[in-house]
């Protein structure tokens, strides 16, 4: 199982981007998808997750509202929306899936927000 995460880069506070995570060996419909970040210095945290049973999102309380994770069953990708960004969301982010723990992870993206 490989997850390719992209899609991270430099944006100024208030704006957006899209993190892609292309995966293969594995269909994310059917697996927990999760995105997850480590800012410098602190531990890696939850940010978002979609359950294979019924697709529910889930979200960690800091993003609710500005992230929403999705995915394109067609080209087994996983995405995480990342809207009204803030300096406090700078981290590197990572893909993640499983079967009720994450047992497979991608290399990670990073997201620097600019004040």
């Amino acid at each position: 199982v490989q997850l390719q995460a992209c899609g991270g880069g430099l944006v100024q506070a208030g704006g957006s981007l899209r993190l892609s995570c292309a995966a293969s060996g594995r269909t994310v419909s059917t697996y927990d998808m999760g995105w997850f970040r480590q800012a410098p210095g602190k531990e890696r945290e939850f940010v978002a997750a979609l359950n294979r049973r019924g697709g529910s999102a889930y979200y960690a309380d800091s993003v609710k509202g500005r992230f929403t994770i999705s995915r394109d069953n067609a080209k087994n990708t996983v995405y995480l929306q990342m809207n009204s960004l803030k300096p406090e969301d700078t981290a590197v982010y990572y893909c993640a899936t499983g079967d009720g723990n994450y047992d497979y992870w991608g290399q990670g993206t990073l997201v620097t927000v600019s004040s």
